[in-house]
């Protein structure tokens, strides 16, 4: 069963979040609000962890994963950005964007996109999200929760409680966040591709 966490939007408690943290820490999946919708997390590095967003998302071996990064800096460590795409990303970070890029060294192979070696990665622009970056030090690996069959992602934490009850360890409850998933853009080539239209505009990528 799930733990449930209800935290203000603006002012986290502090002990909540650090709780959560440990379960992270301890392996734990999560499910967690961002300035987009709410999505699934798990630690860097936890295979089981992986295993466990693919079996409910049903995703297979081409997905992309996001890490969820806390400020530009830290998205710099896991992804190679050159000078034309450091511009763009800066100009789009905090906010509603994942971008594909070609990952570091820094990035567990399992991870990666099978051929392109590339990877998601995002900077939210959401006052939970950032108090459990801060407090974890590290990316959130993570996943759209957008259930398979369904077209819209999750957006409210008590049905996410309900429905995936025995399949995530906790559920971070802020309200309710945005009915949009990230937009997606993928700077791995030469010219940007949108991938997925969604909360971010895309009049800078066009």
């Amino acid at each position: 069963m799930a733990r449930y966490y209800d935290v203000h939007p603006d002012n986290p408690q502090p002990r909540a979040i650090g709780q959560v943290v440990d379960l992270v820490r301890g392996g734990g999946l999560i499910a967690y609000p961002t300035d987009s919708c709410y999505a699934l997390g798990c630690r860097l590095g936890d295979e089981d962890g992986l295993d466990r967003i693919r079996q409910i998302r049903q995703l297979d071996e081409r997905h992309h994963f996001t890490l969820v990064c806390r400020d530009f800096a830290q998205l710099g460590q896991f992804v190679k950005v050159s000078n034309s795409v450091f511009r763009l990303v800066k100009a789009s970070t905090p906010g509603s964007y994942t971008f594909i890029l070609p990952a570091t060294r820094e990035v567990p192979r399992r991870m990666l996109h099978p051929r392109k070696r590339t990877v998601g990665v995002r900077v939210p622009d959401h006052t939970v999200v950032q108090a459990l970056l801060a407090e974890l030090g590290e990316p959130l690996v993570s996943s759209t929760l957008i259930l398979p069959g369904e077209e819209e992602p999750m957006t409210q934490g008590w049905e996410i409680k309900e429905r995936l009850d025995h399949l995530v360890d906790a559920v971070l409850d802020a309200g309710e966040c945005g009915k949009e998933p990230t937009t997606v853009i993928d700077l791995s080539e030469d010219e940007p591709e949108i991938l997925r239209r969604g909360a971010g505009d895309t009049a800078r990528f066009e």
